[in-house]
């Protein structure tokens, strides 16, 4: 086929395959987010779009290791029974509603920077509820507590989320340098996370009171949880030392499986496979999109649009990924938007722009981050959320974190 035929093909191909990952599943086509995005995979490579050696050079392997290699560490944190365990201390150590909100918001915001936020909402959630009924608490204030302050404690390092581990294998951005410049609106917007969730749900946390019942927790596994923290700091070490993120992840995590002593086939289970599978299909889906150029000549007719200044491109790009996160979804937007990264004034701060808007966008709604449905879905057998419910704190979360972030970085850049 000639330029232009596959061009449209690869077009058509990827808005259909974003249609199916940006919504919900069609009952045409009950396809999940892994399962769509393994489809426009393999129809760039039967269409002819791109061979298949393209498609396996089109795979960030670098991502896919770091992820995988984080998922592993978080798992054994799970069989040691912390997550359990630190419900538990969060909740003994509260002692009105509004200090058990702060406690849960610097909790998920901590967790969310060292590990994935998607990996911390899965595993936090059950807990947290299993919490809020103890104390016989409202839910929703803490459930919205546990996602939006997943969501922004994770832009504070490369590791905290898929799109900043995308965004650091592209950008070269040395780990403690990403976070000297992100940390600070991490800390800036979980503060104003908390002020919001705390005025908007002042009569509700106001009128509850905890209610400690006797219960029974899993014993924290004291020796799994040591082995961890210290393979936990010389990982983390090692990131601020410069080497391969990916590969020290990973050397790490086959530590913790070498010195646990467990049967791997329990630890592999808790693996998200399906997400390792979706990404690695979604880089072939976009690269097939961009080796026909299309990408180049859209960001050519928005140039214009961002401005010359280093300020104004800030602030536009800012909203531009904002807005593009919540059409598209952040991951995929960030392998679209990256390309265009180097032709702005100030590339290493656009990376990091990309960054925190990105990830701070994915409060605005219920779909805006896989971490909000997370937590929205595994709370459905005990309150139903509506998109209302979550999106009149989501919106102005998102807004005043947001702006807030932008000019954090322009001071600091």
């Amino acid at each position: 086929m000639n330029h232009w035929e596959q061009e449209l093909v690869a077009t058509i191909i990827f808005a259909v395959t974003y249609i199916l990952i940006s919504g919900r599943q069609l009952k045409i086509l009950p396809l999940n987010r892994p399962a769509a995005a393994l489809l426009g995979a393999v129809l760039m490579v039967s269409t002819g779009v791109m061979t298949p050696e393209r498609a396996y050079r089109a795979v960030n392997y670098d991502t896919i290791v770091l992820l995988l290699a984080m998922m592993l560490v978080s798992a054994y944190l799970y069989l040691a029974h912390f997550f359990e365990w630190a419900a538990d201390a969060v909740l003994e150590f509260s002692r009105t509603p509004q200090r058990l909100l702060l406690y849960l918001t610097l909790t998920s915001g901590i967790l969310s920077a060292l590990l994935v936020n998607d990996t911390i909402c899965l595993m936090l959630t059950p807990l947290v509820i299993t919490v809020i009924r103890r104390g016989r608490l409202p839910m929703l204030p803490y459930l919205i507590a546990l996602a939006t302050s997943a969501n922004i404690g994770s832009v504070a390092t490369l590791v905290g989320n898929p799109q900043n581990m995308i965004i650091g294998h592209y950008s070269h951005i040395p780990f403690p340098q990403f976070s000297r410049s992100l940390l600070p609106v991490a800390i800036i917007g979980l503060a104003i996370n908390f002020t919001i969730l705390r005025f908007g749900f002042r009569g509700s946390l106001r009128e509850a009171a905890i209610e400690r019942t006797p219960h029974a927790i899993p014993k924290l596994d004291q020796g799994l949880f040591g082995i961890v923290c210290v393979v936990f700091v010389l990982i983390f070490g090692c990131f601020l030392a410069g080497l391969n993120l990916a590969w020290t992840a990973l050397a790490g995590a086959a530590l913790v499986m070498v010195l646990a002593r467990r049967d791997t086939h329990e630890v592999l289970k808790l693996i998200d496979w399906h997400l390792l599978v979706f990404f690695a299909a979604l880089f072939v889906v976009v690269d097939g999109l961009s080796d026909t150029g299309l990408p180049d000549a859209i960001y050519g007719h928005l140039q214009p649009l961002f401005g010359s200044s280093v300020t104004a491109q800030t602030w536009n790009l800012a909203w531009f990924s904002a807005a593009g996160s919540n059409i598209f979804s952040n991951v995929p937007f960030v392998l679209v938007a990256g390309k265009w990264i180097a032709r702005f004034a100030e590339p290493e701060l656009m990376w990091k722009v990309l960054a925190l808007a990105t990830t701070l966008a994915g409060n605005l709604t219920i779909v805006g981050s896989v971490a909000n449905m997370i937590v929205i879905e595994s709370a459905r057998e005990h309150i139903e959320v509506s998109f209302w419910d979550y999106a009149r704190f989501g919106i102005p979360i998102t807004i005043l974190t947001t702006a807030a972030g932008v000019a954090v970085l322009l001071v600091l850049r």
